[in-house]
Formats: structure tokens, C-alpha cells, sequence
């Protein structure tokens, strides 16, 4: 199996029973299902049981998906959203106090969808890349390492994480262009 093979070639063998469709995914996936964790849950533990709850459900559900209901990305992160709203719950204290007095002059629910709505599309197009170049951009903007860091980490010249990094960055750029903000 390559490297080239689609996400939904991916997930209908998986629906198969493929272990090696099954890793694949999970090595493309598995760091942007991470982040989209840490970000809505803001702890690594958190985030490491999102990304276990959302790859065991793609395990169990991958023979349910139908492309034609929409995108491999899309009913992979869908998973993964649920999976953090699940352990946001497990985890939350409901604490009874005193209402505020003030108002919250926080985002409301249209900011917040518009908000998430663009992190989905974000990830996905992160998703999408050539796994060199997803790799250069998880470690700089997830893992917050220099250029000199990851040339360090990848054993590859600065140059060349340079040159990725300007490709990757181009290729992210035309992705978001495409897509259609409401």
C-alpha cells in the first residue's frame, strides 16, 4: 500500500478488517486528531483519549462510511469532535454558584460555529498534504519547533525545511482558497 492511497480507499478497507489501511490512517491522522483534542479539551491526556476513542470508533465504523454522504476528512474529524465533546463531558464538574453580573462578553454561538467551522477546514487541509510536508507543518505550528528544530528532529539540511515548509504553506493556502466561507 502507498503512501498515494486516498483517505476513503483507506477507510473502506479498513471497513474491510485491513490492519495495514488501519495504521496508514493512523499515521496520517493521528497528529492533527491530537491537536484538534488539546485545543477543544487543553490537556495532552485529554487529547490522547480523544484520539484512542476516535480511531477505535473509525475501526469499528469504517465499513459504515459512504462517500457519497460526505468527505473521508470530514467523517473523520465529525468522529473526533464527538469523541472530545464525550470526554469534555466524562471530565466536567458541575459546580452550582452565584450567576455573574456582568454579562459574558465572550464569543457567542454563531462566532464560535464560524470559529470551528474554520479549525475543521484548517485541519483538513493539514490532513491533506503529502505526509513530508504535514510533517513539517505539524512540527512547527502543533509542536511549536523552529526551522532549525525540525531540521534537528527529521535528521534533513535547513534548506530542505525550508523548502517544504514555503510548499507546504503555498499548498495550505490554495486548499483554504477553495474553500467557501458563509
Amino acid at each position: 500500500m502507498s503512501a498515494d492511497t486516498t483517505d476513503g480507499e483507506l477507510l473502506a478497507r479498513i471497513g474491510r478488517g485491513d490492519e495495514e489501511a488501519f495504521t496508514l490512517l493512523w499515521r496520517r491522522l493521528s497528529g492533527p486528531v491530537l491537536a484538534l483534542g488539546r485545543r477543544m479539551l487543553g490537556d495532552d491526556a485529554a487529547a490522547e483519549d480523544v484520539a484512542q476513542d476516535t480511531f477505535a470508533t473509525i475501526w469499528r465504523a469504517a465499513a459504515t462510511f459512504d462517500p457519497e454522504r460526505g468527505a473521508p476528512l470530514a467523517w473523520v474529524f465529525t468522529i473526533a469532535r464527538n469523541a472530545a465533546r464525550d470526554t469534555a463531558r466524562r471530565r466536567r464538574l458541575t459546580v452550582v454558584g452565584e450567576p455573574p453580573e456582568l454579562a459574558d462578553d465572550a464569543d457567542g454561538p454563531s462566532e464560535i460555529v464560524a470559529i470551528e467551522s474554520e479549525r475543521f477546514h484548517v485541519h483538513a487541509a493539514v490532513a491533506s498534504l503529502a505526509p513530508r510536508a504535514r510533517e513539517v507543518i505539524e512540527l512547527a505550528y502543533y509542536g511549536g519547533l523552529t526551522q532549525v528544530e525540525i531540521a534537528a528532529r527529521i535528521d534533513v539540511p535547513l534548506g530542505t525545511v525550508k523548502t517544504r515548509t514555503r510548499n507546504a504553506l503555498a499548498l495550505l493556502a490554495r486548499s483554504l482558497d477553495r474553500v467557501e466561507v458563509r
